[in-house]
């Protein structure tokens, strides 16, 4: 008789941490989540004590345990995936976090983004990092620390991602993974696949800041400790896999495993990535080695903040009288507001909506940048721009998509999209017609997690890469381009691409005081 092998893949996301306890073939047996919030102390600034994420990933596990019962002997790995940590904590000489981590979405390092821009080579940065120069990306939060902050600063041994934390915690050896290391920009370099000395000197952060030991993802760290498996209710000496970044995680969970294969993950926020060999920082993209393959393979990806955001945005501020129809209906109040958007053609009568809520990133990187709908007219009701808002998020993505196949030579036709937005009959087919790709979606919802998971089983040695490119669920194809709507939205495109620069010098004048302004005290 064949006895079952079990492993654990935990993701520490933003505002929850997931885990799931899995089949070495990929059936889920057991889930938990505990949520949190971000610390937001001052506008533009999101930070996290790493102890929030540490009890929660501690919470999690116990939780699928309790609910599973098979023989705790079973379980042969576990991994811990998690949310681009920025800056990463601060660590001093004994591991202790001395300031919170400024993670993704902190967009407080302005100034330093200002000086790198003024002071560093931004040709050579590109070429050795294959990243930008933006607010997102940790190596301006760690020059934040070092000018906002500078006795964190003096004390700082290390910097560690969120993922990197919690295994040094778990197993006490300290590692950073590839995709963890790349997606901190500035400092890593993408060719070589190391810490860049040249691009730390001409960002004046010491090498010693950085770990010295880097891993693949679906590398061990190291067996967990007696105290931490006989906390946990694990068996000890186990191997913690690396895990890495949970965007490129979730994608290899999606079946993105070899290059061309591309995903759109379609939430609160839209973020599309692809697998390809090599990247240019000029196209406006994020790029890190890849969760597998990681040695030969990128994850190069962009995305756009509000996404599902704008969806909700639109019902909560202008569709009461939907929302109280659906709750009187018992139906979700989106169905009310797609039966009268669906018949709608493409452009919702000569409406465009650019979905930049609160700023973008990619392609644009503009914080400044700001939402709009263009093409008002008297003959516009909400179905009009609620159709508006969904046909945004789906120019955002064809932006990216198009950014991110620059100077590739293939990228699969077919298009995964999974997240909330998958549910929405209505949006796939938009989104099918604004790319011109057939559109492909899951039965059930894939998380990060889960990916995380699969990486513990082929760091562990119980599946092989083979087993890891087919994957653990099936895409199927959901619709397919429709010709007319498609040369529609090529035209529309286009039109949504220039809006961009041409509203840029009134979306910045917006942002600033009214002129004549005076403070009261």
């Amino acid at each position: 008789m064949q006895h079952t092998t079990y492993v654990i893949g935990v993701d520490i996301g933003t505002q929850s941490t997931k885990a799931v306890l899995v089949s070495a073939q990929g059936e889920i047996v057991a889930q938990c989540a505990q949520g949190y919030q971000v610390e937001t102390p001052k506008p533009l600034w999101a930070q996290q004590w790493p102890d929030v994420w540490l009890d929660a990933v501690e919470y999690c596990i116990k939780g699928v345990l309790a609910q599973a019962d098979i023989a705790v002997a079973a379980i042969k790995s576990i991994c811990v995936s998690s949310l681009y940590g920025g800056s990463g904590i601060p660590v001093d000489a004994q591991g202790e976090a001395l300031y919170p981590s400024l993670i993704w979405m902190d967009r407080r390092a302005q100034d330093e983004v200002r000086w790198v821009r003024d002071h560093v080579d931004l040709e050579r940065l590109f070429d050795i990092t294959g990243n930008g120069v933006d607010s997102y990306y940790g190596y301006t939060k760690m020059l934040w620390l070092r000018e906002k902050e500078p006795a964190v600063w003096a004390r700082t041994q290390q910097f560690l991602p969120p993922n990197s934390y919690v295994n040094a915690r778990l197993t006490g050896e300290v590692a950073v993974d590839h995709s963890s290391a790349g997606n901190i920009g500035g400092v890593y370099d993408v060719k070589a696949r190391g810490w860049s000395d040249e691009a730390l000197q001409m960002l004046s952060i010491p090498r010693r800041m950085m770990p010295d030991r880097l891993v693949e993802s679906s590398g061990v760290v190291g067996p967990l400790l007696p105290a931490w498996a006989e906390r946990l209710g694990l068996p000890a000496g186990i191997p913690v896999v690396a895990g890495g970044v949970d965007a490129a995680v979730a994608t290899l969970a999606a079946g993105a495993a070899q290059p061309g294969n591309h995903v759109a993950m379609i939430g609160t926020s839209m973020c599309w990535g692809t697998v390809r060999p090599s990247v240019d920082a000029r196209h406006g993209l994020i790029s890190m080695p890849h969760v597998f393959n990681g040695a030969q393979d990128l994850y190069v990806f962009g995305g756009a903040i509000t996404a599902g955001a704008s969806v909700t945005w639109f019902r909560e501020t202008f569709c009461q009288a939907e929302i109280a129809t659906g709750k009187a209906l018992g139906v979700d109040p989106h169905s009310l507001l797609e039966k009268d958007a669906a018949p709608l053609p493409p452009g919702s009568d000569g409406l465009l909506f650019l979905p930049y809520l609160m700023g973008e990133r990619s392609p644009v990187w503009d914080a400044q940048a700001s939402g709009a709908f263009v093409g008002l007219g008297l003959h516009h009701g909400r179905a009009n721009l609620y159709r508006a808002v969904l046909e945004g998020v789906s120019y955002a993505l064809r932006h990216n998509i198009e950014a991110g196949v620059k100077g590739i030579a293939q990228l699969d036709e077919r298009l995964v999209v999974v997240g909330g937005a998958s549910h929405s009959d209505m949006w796939m087919q938009i989104i099918a017609d604004v790319t011109g790709r057939p559109v492909f979606t899951l039965a059930d919802d894939v998380e990060a997690s889960l990916g995380a998971a699969m990486l513990a089983a082929f760091g562990a040695g119980l599946i092989d890469a083979d087993a890891v490119r087919r994957g653990w669920v099936r895409p199927v194809l959901r619709t397919t381009p429709q010709a007319a709507a498609h040369a529609a939205y090529n035209d529309l495109f286009a039109q949504y691409v220039e809006l961009y620069p041409a509203l840029k010098p009134t979306m910045h004048r917006l942002r600033q005081p009214p002129q004549g302004d005076t403070p009261t005290t």
